[in-house]
């Protein structure tokens, strides 16, 4: 099917499950900089895509989050910059401005914080090559990202809209790419970069490499590839759309004003390690912190009306155990390399099927073990079906729930508190509720004055206890009269 959509032949491969870096074909720095990150084994999709990329080929990889699928373009990725013969050297990096080096890989990402982390893949990997890169992404100020560019640099790592503003800027010139990835390449098309995608390319020499990888292969995926590879090997290590083996899946009916009490007391109730919360939008992302805070667990909330700053400020904190609690909108279900995340909670049941497998995959990453819970409210069913029927499996509903009022009636607003002269209280009412204050109790009104009538001015008329005299330029003015005391 996917080949009829791409009339094209792709080119399946298989590898052993356990095949090692040393057996993939990289080159001696890159080599050190994985076994010094205490990596041995690779995973199926880098397994299988390592070594077509070296050999140039175009590829479309089809994995699910958390496979490892950043070093599978990120490697072959710094190995062919490095083994065309032109890698700079150290005193090549002193080169003057009209002959900086050019930028000959670009990787696209959707997300801020999925660029940011693809950037700290390429300098953990190319640790001990002599490779430049940069990251350059909205919400901040261009000024050090236009700096580092000034510099030249091998590998640029990008957003598109950020991409795009500083082309038009004339600080990027594309002209020289050898590699384009598009990285969670169905995220981008959901997000609307459809048309920023076409412009870029646009800038992209036709003669170049093109690696396309994605946790899902949609139709409109399936027609960019058509349009923008040449004879694609495509990797698929998963079933489209599959969740991890090992996460553990149950969901919860209950009604949405319940939530967040049933979600204050599974934090409670349950041990975890970080839990990642995933909120349909903005607004209620602030709600729930809000209400978990009243309940005395600390949380904080990312999404897109944040600054950069605070968004990476939160990061920090929840990958450093200081926030055990990560609420999250859609924007995070991607590209998020956070460790040992032990649950994620589907506050709100997504729109989107496909969406559900991206938010699970959070947890249970490289093999672990994860918990994903969902809260089904009575409107959601049928995205839970539509969810089921994507995965292909029954998730277990929840039977015994934590306990939480049933009254469905909303809490009256409380009365506005009465001003009272200092030293006074209100009486205390036997019945336990505020009493009314009566109009006693109130400080008394100051009457005010009514308005003073001006007397009308009329010729020949003068104003009590004033006269009028002449001057010496002939007018008249009004002199008061003084009374002398005898």
């Amino acid at each position: 099917m996917l080949a009829a959509a791409l009339n094209t032949r792709l080119y399946f491969f298989e590898v052993s499950p356990l095949m090692k870096f040393d057996d993939l074909g990289l080159v001696e720095p890159l080599l050190r900089a994985v076994q010094a990150e205490g990596y041995q084994t690779a995973t199926p999709i880098q397994a299988q895509a390592i070594p077509q990329v070296i050999k140039g080929r175009d590829l479309i990889g089809c994995a699910q989050t958390g496979t490892g699928k950043t070093a599978a373009f990120a490697l072959p990725t710094l190995q062919r910059l490095c083994a065309q013969g032109n890698e700079p050297r150290e005193a090549r990096g002193r080169r003057r401005a009209g002959n900086r080096r050019k930028i000959r890989a670009l990787i696209l990402s959707p997300t801020r914080e999925l660029a940011a982390q693809i950037g700290e893949s390429f300098s953990t990997y190319g640790q001990f090559t002599h490779l430049r890169h940069t990251v350059v992404y909205g919400g901040v100020s261009q000024g050090r990202q236009v700096r580092a560019l000034q510099k030249g640099v091998d590998t640029l790592v990008a957003t598109p809209g950020r991409l795009l503003d500083l082309i038009g800027q004339g600080f990027i010139d594309l002209g020289e790419v050898e590699i384009l990835t598009l990285d969670e390449a169905d995220r981008m098309l959901d997000m609307g970069f459809i048309h920023d995608l076409r412009r870029i390319v646009a800038h992209v020499p036709r003669h170049r490499q093109t690696l396309m990888f994605s946790a899902t292969m949609p139709q409109e995926i399936r027609q960019l590839a058509a349009q923008w590879l040449r004879k694609p090997a495509h990797v698929q290590v998963a079933p489209d759309a599959a969740p991890a083996e090992k996460v553990e899946q149950s969901v919860y009916f209950v009604e949405p004003r319940q939530k967040p009490r049933l979600l204050a007391k599974f934090l409670q109730n349950t041990p975890s390690t970080r839990t990642l919360v995933f909120s349909r939008t903005k607004h209620g992302a602030d709600k729930i912190v809000r209400a978990l805070m009243r309940e005395g667990i600390r949380a904080a909330a990312i999404h897109g009306n944040k600054s950069q700053s605070a968004r990476q400020h939160v990061l920090e904190h929840f990958k450093s155990d200081r926030l055990p609690v990560l609420i999250a909108t859609d924007v995070a279900a991607r590209g998020l390399d956070v460790n040992d995340i032990s649950h994620v909670i589907n506050y709100d049941m997504p729109h989107d099927a496909e969406t559900y497998v991206h938010r699970i995959g959070r947890t249970g990453r490289a093999g672990a073990a994860g918990i994903a819970v969902s809260f089904c409210g009575r409107d959601e069913h049928p995205r839970l079906r539509s969810i089921e029927r994507l995965i292909r499996c029954t998730i277990a509903v929840e039977q015994q729930q934590p306990e939480h009022p049933r009254d469905s009636q909303p809490r009256k607003p409380r009365r506005p508190a009465v001003e009272l002269p200092y030293g006074e209280a209100l009486p205390q009412s036997s019945s336990g509720k505020a009493p009314v204050a009566s109009k006693k109790s109130q400080p008394a009104r100051r009457k005010s004055r009514p308005p003073r009538q001006r007397r009308s001015k009329s010729k020949g008329s003068s104003q009590e206890g004033s006269r009028k005299v002449a001057t010496p330029q002939g007018r008249t003015t009004s002199r008061r009269r003084h009374r002398v005391g005898v």
